[in-house]
């Protein structure tokens, strides 16, 4: 208590502590997790490879050097400083066509995901929220796209448009909207009987306006842990189809495409396959470890349980 000068008792004001942010409770997790924290480097180097790719390759990924074919990595016998991962088959620098690898592979990831979430969600958001015909015409296109295979799709796509990179993108998002339409209508005919939505249609909200500012912040949580799960699924379709393939095609570069150059000198060269095939699983795990996190923090029913748990750490 403070006192004034007329004599009258003050109260001095009670300040709450302030709540974490959602963002800060995800990095402690994080940072709280050995395999968390190796995933996140796994996922910088990635990234930093997809950035700056050609900025860090220490040859040209094209050049090919025939007195230096099939040379093996620097740490096995035979292996060069100056190709530390070795060469392939046409004496091409196997470091450099990872770097360059990593970033046609994020690039077709990032793409992927980009048109599938902002197509499946809005068409899931409309669909759940006006209900009617439109959304009995979405449920059977979701139904009739789910009965095929995603790969077997993908690959009537490219196989009937041609490989290329944009068909592979094109593809993909073909087959990964589907999961973002069925999330976004599921919650948005949960959350269109809640009482905030009722009351803003009472006081005349359009219904662009309730879709922008109460149901899509709403679904956000959710399509981000679809966005983060689904970035390591397109990954490995994306190489699936290159080793098939009916990928990525030369003179572009993936790890699929390694792969498929490589499996003919698997027991002469084992590393033309296993290093690329190595960084597909390295970046798998990564985000599906990465995923997991994501979800416990951003899931409203999970995250008082993280909170608390960091709070007893």
């Amino acid at each position: 208590m403070l006192a004034s000068a007329r004599g009258v008792a003050i109260a001095r004001p009670v300040t709450s502590a302030r709540r974490p942010s959602v963002y800060g409770t995800a990095l402690r997790g994080v940072l709280r997790d050995p395999f968390a924290v190796m995933a996140l480097c796994v996922l910088a180097v990635v990234a930093l490879a997809a950035v700056a790719g050609p900025y860090l390759v220490p040859h040209d990924p094209l050049d090919q050097d025939y007195s230096m074919l099939r040379r093996p990595p620097v740490w096995q016998e035979r292996g060069s400083p100056t190709h530390l991962f070795g060469t392939d088959n046409l004496g091409r620098d196997i470091l450099s066509r990872m770097i360059i690898g990593a970033r046609v592979s994020a690039s077709v990831g990032l793409a992927v995901i980009l048109l599938g979430g902002i197509f499946g969600t809005a068409v899931g958001l409309c669909a759940g929220f006006f209900g009617g015909r439109f959304e009995t015409i979405v449920v059977g296109v979701i139904d009739v796209v789910l009965s095929f295979p995603s790969l077997l799709l993908a690959l009537v796509i490219v196989a009937v448009l041609g490989a290329n990179i944009v068909t592979v993108i094109m593809a993909l998002s073909l087959r990964a909207w589907v999961v973002y339409a069925r999330v976004a209508r599921g919650q948005a005919l949960a959350l269109s009987q809640y009482q905030f939505v009722e009351s803003a249609r009472a006081v005349g909200a359009s219904a662009g306006w309730i879709l922008a500012h109460h149901l899509l912040p709403n679904l956000l949580p959710s399509v981000i842990t679809i966005a983060v799960l689904e970035l390591a699924r397109v990954v490995l379709a994306e190489s699936s189809l290159s080793f098939l393939g009916l990928g990525i095609q030369p003179p572009d570069i993936s790890w699929g495409l390694m792969l498929a150059e490589g499996r003919n000198y698997m027991l002469t060269a084992n590393w033309l396959v296993t290093l690329p095939g190595l960084a597909i699983a390295l970046t798998v795990l990564s985000v599906n470890i990465l995923a997991s996190h994501v979800r416990r923090v951003l899931d409203p029913f999970q995250r008082g349980r993280v909170e608390s748990e960091n709070q007893r750490r």
